[in-house]
């Protein structure tokens, strides 16, 4: 096993780094305070390939392996949490949807732009009754001809007022349960009957709006249709599974925010006429976070390396996205102890990192839902 970055590794991570250091971080207080999405901020990142990190050249994308993918978004993350929502959405869920299972003329004609960073992805499969009980859904598609007919209403979906392509989970035969659901691809601006019915105020998250969809009578192509009707439950399945991956790369990135933030203030500030990094106590919260943040990141690269392979990932990626969604919540929550009442106060950006640290145990596979998986495998195994 070998836990040293490859040169192309290093060279990512700096890069990333650089730029989130110099561009993202001096502005992450105005993101979280405006909650606008940051269109200038992410036509900087696509310039840069970071839009399309994991997909291949000759689809506009990086070619990267998913071990630079999540150190990328994992420093994108370290600057803004909603930013690293952002690209998280638009390149796990929605471009990897086309990527995994549209033909190749779909994927010339979505993925390309998306990898290229023109246009922004959105995933939409949660419904106000159908959040991790996928098969509740409601929403319906009807063939009609060389069409299809949408009808019902997504929530939660992050991108989902600013994309310009939205893949959308749908049932074709409502009384099959999860294999009569389908997927497509939404084309929000060129297709009628297509509503955002508004966007959510979040605890966290800012920047990445996360918006409620309706569709009424929308007519789409029936080549928009991914994969064969009845292939959407496991779609979403696999999707998530791998984008799990990246929630875990957005919680390291958040807690060595929080880390690196309460470590330089121990330094600086003074009690009892020394720093309070040399009391015990706060020595040994940092000991602590540190530790919980090294081990979440072996737990996403050990997931990404058996993606790479081509190996079963499901636990590990659940583990992966588990520790790593928890441990960004503690260490964000031992930053504020550690600030004490300025910690509290929007004064330093230890209370931002609490918030955009909560997030993770909830979206993309809750961590009550996370622990069914976990233990599911371990039985099968």
């Amino acid at each position: 096993m070998d836990f040293s970055l490859s040169a192309e590794q290093a060279q990512i991570r700096d890069m990333v780094a650089e730029f989130v250091d110099e561009e993202v971080v001096p502005v992450a207080d105005e993101i979280d305070h405006e909650d606008e999405f940051p269109a200038e901020l992410v036509s900087e990142m696509a310039d840069l390939g970071l839009m399309g990190m994991p997909f291949p050249e000759e689809y506009g994308g990086a070619g990267l392996d998913y071990h630079s993918y999540a150190i990328g978004l994992e420093e994108i993350s370290r600057g803004s949490g909603g930013l690293g929502t952002i690209v998280a959405a638009h390149i796990s869920l929605a471009g990897n949807m086309i990527y995994e299972f549209g033909d190749e003329a779909q994927k010339e004609e979505y993925l390309t732009p998306l990898a290229e960073g023109t246009d922004i992805g959105a995933f939409a499969l949660s419904e106000p009754g159908a959040g991790s009980d996928v098969p509740a859904m409601e929403t319906t598609a009807e063939r009609d001809g060389d069409e299809y007919v949408i009808d019902g209403g997504k929530l939660w979906i992050s991108n989902g007022s600013v994309a310009d392509t939205v893949t959308v989970f749908a049932k074709t035969d409502p009384e099959a349960g999860n294999r009569g659901i389908s997927s497509f691809v939404v084309r929000p601006d060129e297709d009628d009957g297509f509503h955002v019915e508004g966007t959510e105020d979040k605890l966290g998250d800012k920047g990445c709006p996360t918006a409620e969809l309706r569709f009424d009578d929308m007519r789409i192509p029936a080549d928009r249709l991914l994969g064969e009707e009845g292939d959407g439950f496991v779609h979403a399945l696999k999707t998530l599974n791998g984008g799990r991956i990246t929630i875990a790369a957005r919680g390291v990135g958040i807690a060595r925010a929080a880390l690196e933030q309460a470590t330089e203030y121990a330094q600086q500030r003074e009690q009892f006429d020394q720093p309070i990094s040399e009391f015990q106590a706060i020595k040994h919260k940092i000991a602590d976070m540190d530790t919980k943040v090294q081990a979440a990141k072996m737990l996403m690269h050990r997931a990404a390396d058996k993606k790479i392979r081509g190996e079963k990932f499901i636990k590990e990626a659940a583990q992966a996205k588990l520790y790593a969604s928890e441990i960004s919540r503690e260490v964000a929550n031992e930053g504020i102890q550690i600030h004490g009442g300025y910690g509290y106060t929007k004064d330093f950006p230890a209370e931002r990192f609490y918030r955009d640290a909560k997030l993770n145990e909830i979206y993309e596979g809750t961590s009550e839902v996370l622990r069914n998986t976990i233990g599911d495998q371990v039985l099968e195994e």
